[in-house]
């Protein structure tokens, strides 16, 4: 129905520069979406203006120089780094010949290429269907509005009122989907709950390198590349810190500047990690030029998601791409770790991560010696699970001693969930 780039096509880009700085996009951002969506950009087309123009977005001269450039580079697409009006992309459509694509639609196509799961896959056809649905007509500007012909006429239905009607229906189709995924994700946050397991989430902006420290840190083997939003699906794995016991880490998808609202309504199942986590783990590309605008722009998409509450940890990433920066962790005034220094490629400091993840997490931690008969041996295999076991020696009976230690709330779990009393082989 709708005419969609493909990937190695040949590309006029078109960036505005605006005076208001909240419209305000990166151009170097821009090429390196083009760049990650696989298309060839041939020539960028700037200009500078205090304001849209309502007809062509960037002025009658400009858009007739865009024109004049998709023809002499033969350009097939032409990409805007903004979002247009439906009606100033059609105009601009009639005046170049060629198809016009903005931010918006760039970035969903680009989500559309990296979702892997069942769940991402229906999140971003939401999010698409939202956006698209706004420039339904010009799918049809070839076609007369009525039906026409024998065995085509509706009951009195037009063809854009059919197709209405189904995109209609078929997003009520995937929210319901949507809304089982998430009914399930619900039971396992409330199972992790009863076992008071925390959840850390990983949160940046994209491409700050989330996902290779996710690697780092988990051993796991998730996709990470230099492009913008490598990682679209949400990935869970547990770890083990010191003095708090297990954790669930989650990796997210990146944030960008001016992330589509449909985007963050649709992936806002996805997105509970990040509002339900004990704590965020917010990613810096402490080598970018533009960290504090970077920096900026998380706090506000976390603010839109609802989780602008939730206590962080900040992590100082590529410290290897800057000169005389030594791995370290920065304190607040009592003492707490606030900043991480290291860098995820490199495996440096990520020791210290550990440490400053037991130091904010970590509650009490009990130490036990533990005199276990043979008949326990159900109980002695549970504690080695749990990796809490110090020392072990055996007395003259044949009872095993341990010495144990772990934190206070895995203590709590097996004084609660234990067949046989725990409580009752402590040694005095």
């Amino acid at each position: 129905m709708f005419d969609r780039y493909q990937a190695g096509e040949q590309a006029i880009l078109v960036h505005v520069d605006f005076s208001d700085e909240s419209t305000r996009e990166d151009l170097q951002e821009f090429e390196m979406l083009v760049s990650s969506a696989g298309i060839n950009a041939l020539d960028t087309v700037t200009g500078k203006r205090n304001s849209p123009h309502p007809k062509y977005f960037v002025g009658t001269g400009k858009a007739q120089e865009v024109a004049d450039a998709v023809r002499l580079f033969d350009a097939n697409i032409i990409l805007f780094n903004h979002s247009l009006a439906p009606s100033q992309e059609k105009s601009l459509e009639a005046l170049c010949q060629c198809r016009v694509v903005d931010r918006t639609t760039l970035i969903l196509d680009i989500f559309a290429q990296r979702a892997r799961t069942h769940e991402g896959k229906l999140q971003v056809e939401l999010a698409q269907l939202r956006h698209l649905s706004t420039r339904l007509i010009r799918g049809w500007t070839h076609l007369e509005r009525q039906k026409g012909g024998i065995g085509l006429r509706g009951p009195g239905e037009t063809q854009l009122e059919t197709d209405r009607r189904l995109l209609r229906e078929r997003m009520v189709n995937i929210r319901k989907r949507l809304a089982k995924v998430e009914k399930q994700r619900q039971q396992g946050r409330r199972a992790r709950n009863r076992a008071e397991i925390p959840t850390l989430s990983l949160v940046g902006y994209t491409n700050a390198g989330k996902s290779t420290l996710f690697n780092q840190i988990t051993q796991a083997d998730v996709y990470a590349a230099d492009q913008l939003f490598a990682t679209l699906d949400p990935t869970l794995r547990k770890i083990k810190v010191e003095d708090v016991g297990r954790v669930i880490l989650a990796d997210t998808v990146g944030f960008i500047r001016h992330l589509p609202h449909d985007l963050v309504a649709a992936f806002k199942a996805t997105l509970t990690e990040t509002r339900e986590a004990e704590l965020l783990l917010h990613v810096i590309d402490i080598a970018d030029e533009r960290r504090s605008e970077n920096i900026e722009q998380v706090e506000i998409v976390l603010n839109e998601i609802e989780a602008g509450e939730v206590p962080q940890l900040l992590i100082c990433n590529k410290i290897d791409r800057l000169d005389d920066v030594e791995p370290r962790i920065d304190r607040d005034e009592h003492g707490m770790p606030i900043r991480v220094w290291l860098s995820a490629q490199q495996g440096i400091g990520i020791e210290l991560l550990f440490q400053a993840l037991a130091e904010r997490l970590g509650k009490q931690v009990i130490m036990q010696t533990l005199s276990l008969p043979p008949s326990e041996g159900k109980l002695r295999g549970r504690l080695y699970q749990l990796d809490c076991i110090i020392n072990e020696d055996f007395d003259e009976q044949g009872n095993s001693v341990l010495d144990i230690k772990l934190p206070f709330r895995e203590w709590q779990q097996l004084v609660k969930q234990g067949e046989t009393n725990i409580e009752h082989f402590i040694q005095t």
